[in-house]
């Protein structure tokens, strides 16, 4: 049990064969936050997962969100201190195993990889409704076509990404604020109505929503602003990361928040009634509040900003891959073929490996998805926190890095939290992630485990260790 417990050792081992390959440096701050805003993708949030949340939590959606982003604050911490000490394209799983041990972080990897590939399928389904006004497609096959061509973006140079996901966010950023100035303008009730703790039931009748429902829906709402993590993703290719890292995580968390809560805020004010609100169809809202082409506009945007994520998310997948690949994590051929490198930079074959099958995920039933997600991330969140809780010691404590404020008792504080929310999700939702999880532990105890001198050697490139 030694190998489990025991931080793993970031010098690279001889069976790694030399230095560990590393991802180019070609992105600054700027370039990081638009591509990991990009990531957050706050239309697509608002306007396909926020719904959701209208529908089980009404009046009390923006409360919920508005808590979550708290917690995520003391998450953002967590991310950027860890982030800067361990910056790795493996992002938490790289973190995690270097602090916690190479047990905690292959967990942290699976629930990682899990968050990863369902979310941009499920996601890119939405493109359909919103291109509705210009065509009718299938929500599968819009999907599907969504994931190949961000496949094919993500195949590109990470700069020219950085321009073409800032140009979206440009747009989502405008239909976001056009939501916020009608739903504002056309208030039906005061700002007390953003506590009034009120949804609509199927019949229309308004029930009052519990505190206990609020607190299940925070698994979602830490999804909403779940994608500031890209950033410790990204942290092989920001132009010094010791001090980058930080800003672009915090920055991102800050800017997200503001554009998904203030419309948020702005439709609770505005929806004629509670059982408009619940029924969260928010282009019909913003027509009954403008005209047809303000609606149109603003569901073409929000069709581009889910294409936007699709590129950004088969970006973060295909990193994830790539350094799992090459700290050894799979058989020799599959560690091979993850870890090659095309002529743009990109690990191209990883990305083929998280768009293609993302694809194929859209013809399959993902009901259940939001709830699974919702519990990965938190798990993902919750041993964070704990190799944030580890992160200094021995001679990580003397390691120039930032620093978060209040330790330890954020990253304590965190974790009591996030294992209440976990305890208040539905049961099939987390046996569903725990059966993943068991038989990735299993997988550990069978395959990784025997071969620890020669499998998940987790490692940080030579140039990111000083």
């Amino acid at each position: 049990m030694t190998d489990t417990l025991r931080p793993v050792d970031t010098a690279v081992p001889e069976a790694t064969g030399g230095n560990p390959k590393a991802l180019k440096r070609s992105i600054g701050v700027v370039g990081g936050t638009l591509l990991t805003l990009s990531c957050v993708t706050p239309a697509s949030t608002l306007f396909v997962v926020v719904p959701d949340l209208f529908g089980t939590l009404g009046t009390a959606t923006a409360l919920t969100i508005a808590i979550g982003s708290l917690l995520c604050i003391a998450v953002a911490f967590c991310y950027s201190e860890l982030g800067t000490l361990i910056p790795s394209a493996g992002g938490e799983y790289a973190m995690v195993s270097t602090m916690a041990g190479r047990l905690a972080g292959w967990l942290v990897f699976v629930l990682s990889l899990l968050v990863v590939m369902i979310v941009p399928p499920v996601i890119a389904m939405g493109t359909a409704d919103y291109l509705a006004p210009v065509v009718h497609l299938d929500p599968s096959i819009a999907g599907a076509g969504v994931m190949l061509l961000a496949t094919l973006a993500g195949l590109l140079d990470l700069r020219a990404n950085a321009w073409i996901t800032g140009i979206f966010l440009v747009l989502e950023v405008i239909a976001a604020a056009v939501v916020a100035i009608l739903g504002f303008a056309h208030s039906e009730r005061g700002a007390g109505s953003l506590v009034s703790m009120q949804v609509a039931d199927a019949h229309g009748h308004t029930d009052t929503v519990t505190a206990m429902l609020v607190v299940s829906g925070l698994a979602i709402a830490l999804f909403v602003t779940q994608g500031f993590s890209t950033a410790v993703y990204l942290s092989e290719e920001l132009e010094h990361p010791r001090r980058n890292v930080a800003r672009t995580v915090l920055a991102t968390l800050a800017i997200s928040t503001v554009i998904i809560l203030v419309p948020v805020a702005a439709i609770t004010m505005g929806a004629s009634n509670i059982a408009e609100l619940s029924g969260g169809d928010i282009s019909s809202m913003v027509t009954a509040w403008s005209n047809s082409a303000v609606g149109t506009f603003v569901s073409l945007c929000v069709a581009l900003a889910i294409i936007n994520a699709g590129i950004v998310m088969v970006i973060q997948n295909s990193r994830v891959l790539f350094a799992s690949a090459r700290d050894k994590a799979w058989p020799t051929p599959v560690n091979t073929a993850f870890s090659r490198l095309g002529r743009f930079g990109s690990p191209w074959v990883a990305t083929l490996a998280v768009g293609v099958p993302g694809a194929l995920l859209c013809f399959v039933n993902l009901d259940t998805l939001y709830g699974v997600t919702g519990v990965s991330v938190t798990g993902m969140y919750l041993l964070v926190a704990v190799a944030a809780l580890l992160s200094r010691r021995g001679s990580h404590k003397h390691t120039p890095a930032w620093r978060m404020p209040l330790w330890p008792t954020m990253p304590i504080l965190l974790i009591a939290v996030l294992a209440y929310i976990l305890t208040q999700q539905e049961t099939s939702y987390l046996l569903w992630t725990g059966g993943i999880t068991a038989a990735a532990t299993l997988y550990w105890a069978l395959y990784l485990r025997p071969r620890k001198d020669t499998r998940w050697l987790v490692s940080i490139p030579e140039d990111q260790q000083t």
